[in-house]
C-alpha cells in the first residue's frame, strides 16, 4: 500500500447507504441473509454489515477507506455529507423523491448509516478490512454473496473495461455462489456502455447473468442491478 493511497484523506468520499436501501437495491430478503458468508465490497459508510450480522448473516465489509481509523473517518463521512447535502438543492432533478421524501430526510439516512457503520467498526473492527480494487485480501470462494453497490459502472468516466474486468474477476475469484452490482449506470444516469461486454465476459468464464429492476430508485434511471450466478 502506498503512502500516497493511505494518507490522502482528501481523495476519498465516505457516504453511505442505509440497511434498508441496501435490501431494496439489491433485491434481498433477510431469510437470504441468515447463516450466509456475505462480502459487502467496496463498503464504505453503509451500515448493511452491522445490521445484516444482528439478523445471522456474517458479513465483512471492505473499502480503501479502511485503511483510516474510524475516528477519521467519521469526521471525514460528516464533512463529507454537509458538503454534498449543500449540492443536493442544485441538482434535485436529477433524482426521484419517492423513496427520500426531501433533501433533509436524505441527509438524515446517510447520518444514520455513517453513524452505525462508525459504531460497528468500533466494536467490531475484524468486520471492516482495508483493500485496494482490483485485489482482495481473501480466499478463494470465501464468500458465498458478493454485493457491489455505487463503484463499478458508475464511474466508468475514471475507470476504464480492464479495471471492471479484473475487479469482476477477483469478486468472481472470492465468491462461491452469486454477485450482485447496482446499478448500472454511470454518473450521468447513462446505461454502462460497456455493459455488455462484460456479460459476454462474464458468460465466457461459465457464469449466468440476470438484468434485474429493482424497488429502489433515487438518481433517475439507476433501478436495475447485474445478479450474477457462478
Amino acid at each position: 500500500m502506498s503512502e500516497e493511497v493511505k494518507l490522502d484523506l482528501s481523495r476519498i468520499v465516505f457516504i453511505g447507504r442505509t440497511f434498508d436501501e441496501y435490501m431494496s437495491m439489491f433485491k434481498l430478503t433477510e431469510t437470504e441473509l441468515r447463516g450466509r458468508s456475505i462480502l459487502d465490497c467496496p463498503a464504505g459508510a453503509c451500515s448493511f454489515t452491522a445490521h445484516a450480522n444482528e439478523l445471522g448473516a456474517d458479513v465483512t465489509a471492505a473499502d480503501i477507506a479502511y485503511y483510516h481509523g474510524a475516528e477519521d473517518l467519521q469526521r471525514k463521512g460528516l464533512q463529507d455529507l454537509d458538503h454534498t447535502m449543500a449540492q443536493m438543492g442544485k441538482v434535485q432533478t436529477n433524482y426521484v423523491w419517492e423513496y427520500f421524501r426531501s433533501v433533509d430526510d436524505l441527509k438524515n439516512h446517510r447520518y444514520q448509516a455513517l453513524t452505525d457503520c462508525s459504531n460497528d467498526r468500533r466494536k467490531h473492527p475484524e468486520r471492516y478490512v482495508a483493500a485496494t480494487l482490483p485485489v482482495l485480501p481473501f480466499e478463494n470462494k470465501q464468500f458465498d454473496l458478493t454485493l457491489s453497490a455505487h463503484f463499478l459502472f458508475m464511474y466508468s468516466d475514471r475507470l476504464d473495461y480492464e479495471f471492471h474486468r479484473r475487479t469482476i474477476q477477483e469478486l468472481l475469484r472470492v465468491t462461491k455462489k452469486e454477485i450482485r452490482i447496482f446499478p448500472l449506470t454511470n454518473l450521468s444516469a447513462e446505461k454502462y456502455h460497456l455493459l455488455d461486454k462484460i456479460i459476454a465476459y462474464l458468460h465466457e468464464q461459465g457464469c449466468t447473468t440476470e438484468e434485474v429492476m429493482v424497488d429502489y430508485e433515487f438518481q433517475k434511471g439507476a433501478n436495475r442491478m447485474l445478479k450474477i450466478t457462478i
